[in-house]
């Protein structure tokens, strides 16, 4: 081992002796690099040319940093229910939209609007679930979602929340990024590149899929973006291993693999002396970071060895990829003191072009796959005394149409329902949230909002804020100018905040 780390050693001092044309344009662009990594590296003085003093945050990225102001939580599980619930069949109940199901949709509904999939003039398609009041609270909640009923008077709802993207990939990445466009840090990497995470043996931002696929925006709503991406969200497996080649193979121990990883660091570190490139710092703190999630992940990512109080609780089943063993995974890593944690459930296109898209048998199919763990992860961190110290947010890209759905004119023969994007329903529950409040006001058909409106921004500077930062002044320079996640808009939805 000693003879390989030597000889790449010798190799990058020759590279670093012949001045390629590339080495040089290479050394020209890091150099105008290095400028702006000074604020990343804390504008640390070298005593020795060629020698940077790193701070602990430069060698370890996802070390705990304590939020600019007193924080309300300091972890956040949530919820993202890829391809849009419709907010008409679960939480924003409109018997006027009932009394006139079926008859042909007023045009003042449809003028000037665009829609991904409504031709013609389409009937209105009135509730498809029942509801009834719940709680001290008295909010609605339809039949679809029984258990969730028992925990209405946890959750603050927002009723009225809009965005201005009805594609699923684009909305999608605006809900998670604050922007329809690629390249744009998602919130998990926001708030671990701001925070760090508590546990250094598990990555800060986890994400769980379920449904079979992952959102049509892809990877890059769990992205990095412009940030080292030491702070992308990390994507475990709730069937299998966890993480791919978790394991080490036949033959290598613990100790051979901490000398192998020890000469590449070496490596690596004197690559970052020449270069200053802060991504060879994210590389080194990544292979670090799989090291020791090799002994804890295995553990946390086990719910074998939960009592069977805990499995009924959830609805679990051990060995399967589900939304309820993902939420108990959720409460188990935020115990374990990861930062995010981001469950996105796919399934949710409620179009009615077959049974499984119908809002009236896939909706409610849907409804039955998360109403119980939902519900019992909001009384297991309660119990654990964790929803307090917990944001839990629950919400899709965008929400569904009052009118049914028609392709060509011609109604389809399955119920479903449009994109919207003027009003949907989200919810938060956890610290710093006003149990069983209710903001914002859409008209008699849940088509648009009509007071207390909010936008994707406003939800993004309200989970900064209680997490501890100001969304305006948490900012990260790239491309000559500060970034932030809420772009230029945004304002902190404080009717909802105890």
């Amino acid at each position: 081992m000693d003879e390989i780390k030597k000889l790449l050693a010798e190799k990058l001092e020759r590279e670093l002796k012949t001045q390629t044309r590339r080495h040089f344009i290479q050394s020209c662009v890091t150099g105008m690099g290095g400028l702006a990594l000074g604020s990343l590296i804390g504008g640390c003085q070298s005593a020795e040319p060629g020698k940077m003093q790193l701070s602990e945050r430069d060698l370890n990225p996802l070390s705990a940093l304590p939020p600019p102001f007193t924080p309300k939580v300091k972890s956040v599980i949530y919820l993202h229910m890829a391809g849009a619930p419709s907010q008409l069949e679960m939480f924003d109940y409109k018997p006027e939209l009932a009394r006139l199901h079926n008859q042909e949709c007023p045009e003042s509904l449809l003028q000037g609007r665009k829609f991904a999939f409504i031709r013609g003039r389409p009937n209105l398609l009135g509730p498809q679930a029942n509801f009834e009041q719940c709680g001290e609270s008295g909010n609605w909640v339809s039949d679809y979602l029984p258990h969730f009923k028992q925990v209405v008077d946890e959750v603050a709802f927002l009723k009225a929340v809009h965005t201005d993207q009805f594609n699923h990939g684009p909305a999608q990445l605006f809900m998670q990024t604050g922007s329809p466009r690629l390249g744009r840090p998602s919130i998990g990497s926001w708030v671990t590149y701001g925070l760090g995470s508590e546990n250094q043996n598990l990555p800060g931002f986890v994400v769980l899929t379920s449904g079979g696929k992952t959102p049509d925006a892809g990877k890059s709503v769990w992205g990095s973006g412009f940030l080292p991406s030491v702070y992308q969200g990390v994507q475990c497996r709730s069937k299998g291993d966890p993480v791919l080649y978790i394991e080490d193979p036949k033959g290598m121990s613990r100790g051979l693999k901490r000398k192998m990883l020890d000469a590449i660091n070496d490596i690596n570190e004197a690559d970052f002396q020449a270069y200053s490139d802060p991504e060879i710092l994210a590389r080194i703190n990544q292979y670090e970071m799989a090291f020791r999630m090799q002994i804890e992940v295995p553990e946390v990512m086990n719910i074998n060895e939960e009592p069977e109080y805990i499995h009924q609780l959830y609805g679990t089943q051990p060995g399967e990829e589900s939304f309820a063993n993902n939420c108990l995974l959720a409460r188990k890593m935020v115990e374990k003191g990861v930062r995010f944690v981001q469950l996105y459930d796919w399934g949710w296109d409620a179009h009615g072009t077959g049974e499984s898209t119908a809002i009236d048998l896939g909706m409610k199919d849907k409804c039955r796959e998360i109403d119980r763990p939902i519900t019992a992860l909001l009384t297991d961190l309660r119990q654990r005394g964790l929803l307090d110290q917990t944001l839990v947010v629950w919400g899709g890209e965008f929400g569904r149409t009052p009118m049914q759905e028609n392709r060509e004119g011609k109604t389809q023969s399955y119920k479903g329902r449009d994109h919207h994007v003027d009003a949907f329903t989200m919810w938060m529950a956890g610290g710093g949230i006003k149990n069983g409040a209710s903001h914002g006001l859409t008209d008699d058909f849940g088509f648009s909002g009509v007071d207390n409106t909010v936008s994707v921004h406003d939800v993004h500077a309200t989970i900064l804020q209680l997490l501890g930062f100001d969304h305006e002044q948490f900012t990260y320079d790239f491309q000559g100018r500060p970034f932030r996640l809420t772009d230029v808009e945004g304002h902190v939805i404080r009717e909802i905040l105890s």
